[in-house]
């Protein structure tokens, strides 16, 4: 999930521990995401969580949290999309 993140976040974007899990920052928090062990858990926002719902029906979401099961693959290509709308979404925000 890491190397996902990292794909689709900045290049300027770092890495820290905020609420006691890994987060991607850039100018504020990005997204955040830790494991478990029946499931890895990233956070988006709700925002994010709420634009994507349709996309999410597979997975366990909770108001701002997304888990995904240990036992199958996970599935890159949405967690990149993710990622990139919570990015665009602070971007929009900027620029008010």
């Amino acid at each position: 999930m890491r190397a996902a993140i990292r794909s689709a976040v900045p290049p300027e974007a770092t890495e820290a521990i905020s609420y006691g899990i890994p987060a991607f920052k850039n100018k504020g928090a990005l997204v955040w995401f830790a494991a478990f062990s029946d499931h890895c858990s990233l956070f988006p926002t709700a925002a994010v969580i709420e634009k994507f719902k349709n996309e999410l029906k597979a997975y366990s979401t909770s108001k701002g949290t997304i888990h995904f099961p240990t036992d199958k693959p996970l599935p890159i290509a949405l967690i990149k999309k993710l990622v990139k709308a919570r990015v665009a979404q602070i971007e929009s925000k900027k620029q008010r």
